[in-house]
C-alpha cells in the first residue's frame, strides 16, 4: 500500500498490467508501453489482435520472442525515456519493433537504434502486425487461443480508458501532437458506446474519457447522427451516464478543453450522470503567456467559468496542468499565476517545466528563461498546490463519500474517491475492517485523516 504524491509527468498512463499464461509452443510478444493513456489504447489495441492471432503476451521483455516499444514523444526528455526503452529492449531482447509518438521520427531513431527491426508511427496498427509477423511468426491454436469478448486490457479489470477521438486541431506552439497524431478524427458516438456497453459487461465500474481534445468531439464530422446518437460531448456524456443506471458506474471526463459549451455538462454532474470532476489543461493564467503560447487568453472569464460550474455543482473537483518557465515569462507574469491559484483553488494540479521540443514553434521565441529560474518557480508553484490540496482534503475529515477499491493487500486497501482519477491524483486509505473488499467494490467511506494529497478512513 503506498501513498501517491502528484506525479512530475501528469500525462504518463499508468504501467501496463498482462498476467496471461503461455502454452506450450505459443509466440510471445513483449509489450512496453509508455505515455500518455491515449498511447495505453494503442497498445491495448494493438495486441488485442495479437492476442487474436494466437500471441502470448508479455508485459516485458522475459521469455518473449520479439519486443514492440510503444513510444512517446511529448517533451524531449519523454523522447530520452522512450530512446533509453529502446536500448534496454535491443539490449535485454535483440528483437525489437518500434511505434507511437517518437515513431513519426524514424530517421532519428535509427541513428540512436541502428538495429531495431521496424519503426511505425501513432496509431498504424497494421503496420505493427506486419513487422511482428516478419519477426515472429504466428502459430494460433483455434482450439485455446479464444479472444475474450473485451479484448486486452492494460489496466487492473474495474476500470478502463475510453478513448473517443484521436488528434487535434489546436496549434499551441509548446506542441507537437497535432504533427504526430493528425487533426482532429472523431470515433462515431454509436462505436464508442458499443465499446463502453462491452467494456462494462466485462466488469469495468469506471470509464475514464479520454482523447486530445475532448470538448471538440465531434466537430470534425458536424456532430453526426448515427444510430440515435448524436456525435457531441454533451450527448456523449448523457449516454455513456445512462448505462450506469443500473450497474453504478463512474464515468470521468479528461483533457476537457474550456469551450463555453463545457458548462453543458455541469448539469449532468449535478444530477449524478457523470462524476463531478473535469480535468482541464489551463496551462498558465497571464493573458501575455497564454497568448505565445497560441492558447485563449482569458483567465478572468476562465474564473467566472470555474464559479459557474460551482454555482451549478459544489462537489465538482477541477484538475489542471500547468506551464512554469515558458519563454519569455517574467516574474510578475509567474505571480499573476499564483494569485490565479489563489482565486481558483484548484483541487488538483499538475506542473511541468517548460521544454523545448524538436519541431515546436516555441522553440524560436526569444528570452528563454534559465533553468534554474524554472526550477525555482516549480518549487513555488507546487507549493502553493501542495497548500491548497491539503486544505481542501482537510475539509473533507468527518465527511461520507463514496470510494472504489485500486488494489487490496495485507496492510490495507487502496481507494479513490471521485474526486481522484488513478495514478495522478490521490488515494483514500483503508486501514482496518478492509478484509472483505476487492478492487472495483464501491464502497462507502468516513474520512478520519487527510494528509497533503491522500485521505484515511473507515468503512461506514
Amino acid at each position: 500500500m503506498t501513498q501517491n504524491p502528484p506525479n512530475l509527468r501528469p500525462d504518463l498512463a499508468p504501467k501496463a498490467r498482462i498476467s496471461e499464461p503461455r502454452r506450450e509452443g505459443q509466440p510471445m510478444i513483449g509489450m512496453v508501453s509508455l505515455g500518455c493513456p491515449k498511447a495505453l489504447v494503442d497498445s491495448e489495441r494493438i495486441l488485442t489482435r495479437l492476442r487474436a492471432e494466437g500471441y502470448a503476451i508479455s508485459p516485458d521483455y522475459a521469455g518473449a520472442d520479439a519486443v514492440i516499444v510503444n513510444t512517446c514523444g511529448f517533451l524531449d526528455s519523454a523522447k530520452a525515456e522512450s530512446l533509453d526503452a529502446i536500448g534496454e529492449a535491443l539490449k535485454e531482447n535483440g528483437k525489437v519493433i518500434v511505434t507511437g509518438c517518437l515513431g513519426a521520427e524514424p530517421d532519428y531513431i535509427r541513428e540512436h537504434h541502428p538495429n531495431i527491426l521496424a519503426v511505425t508511427g501513432p496509431h498504424q496498427y497494421e503496420q505493427v502486425l506486419d513487422a511482428v509477423h516478419v519477426a515472429v511468426p504466428p502459430a494460433p491454436d483455434p482450439f485455446i487461443d479464444l479472444l475474450p469478448a473485451s479484448g486486452v486490457s492494460l489496466t487492473p479489470r474495474h476500470y478502463s480508458y475510453l478513448k473517443i477521438s484521436e488528434g487535434c486541431n489546436h496549434k499551441c506552439k509548446f506542441c507537437i501532437i497535432p504533427d504526430m497524431r493528425g487533426r482532429l478524427q472523431s470515433r462515431p458516438a454509436h462505436a464508442v458506446l458499443r465499446e463502453a456497453e462491452k467494456l462494462v459487461q466485462a466488469g469495468v465500474r469506471e470509464l475514464l474519457v479520454i482523447s486530445q481534445d475532448t470538448s471538440a468531439y465531434g466537430v470534425d464530422i458536424k456532430h453526426a447522427v448515427e444510430k440515435d446518437h448524436r456525435a457531441h460531448i454533451t450527448d456523449l456524456a448523457r449516454d455513456l451516464g445512462s448505462l450506469g443506471a443500473q450497474n453504478d458506474l463512474w464515468v470521468r471526463l479528461h483533457y476537457v478543453y474550456p469551450y463555453p459549451h463545457v458548462r453543458d455538462l455541469i448539469p449532468l454532474m449535478a444530477e449524478g450522470l457523470i462524476l463531478p470532476y473535469l480535468d482541464i489543461p489551463f496551462q498558465h493564467a497571464h493573458p501575455d503567456v497564454l497568448r505565445r503560447m497560441a492558447r485563449p487568453a482569458a483567465a478572468a472569464k476562465t474564473l467566472d467559468e470555474i464559479a459557474a460550474w460551482r454555482a451549478i455543482c459544489p462537489d465538482i473537483t477541477l484538475r489542471s496542468t500547468f506551464i512554469v518557465g515558458y519563454p519569455g515569462e517574467t516574474e510578475a507574469e509567474f505571480q499573476t499565476l499564483l494569485d490565479w491559484m489563489d482565486e481558483a483553488q484548484l483541487d488538483r494540479v499538475g506542473c511541468f517545466q517548460y521544454e523545448n521540443v524538436a519541431g515546436a514553434r516555441s522553440n524560436a521565441l526569444p528570452d528563454h528563461v534559465p533553468d534554474e529560474v524554472k526550477q525555482d518557480r516549480w518549487n513555488r508553484f507546487m507549493e502553493k498546490a501542495q497548500a491548497i490540496s491539503e486544505a481542501k482534503l482537510a475539509a473533507k475529515v468527518g465527511t461520507t463519500l463514496q470510494v472504489i477499491v485500486d488494489e487490496v493487500d495485507t496492510e490495507g486497501a487502496t481507494c479513490r474517491t471521485k474526486a481522484d482519477a488513478p495514478e495522478i491524483d490521490g488515494n483514500l486509505f483503508i486501514d482496518e475492517g478492509f478484509e472483505g473488499l476487492n478492487p472495483g467494490d464501491i464502497v462507502t467511506v468516513e474520512v478520519e485523516e487527510a494528509g497533503e494529497y491522500d485521505l484515511w478512513g473507515r468503512l461506514v
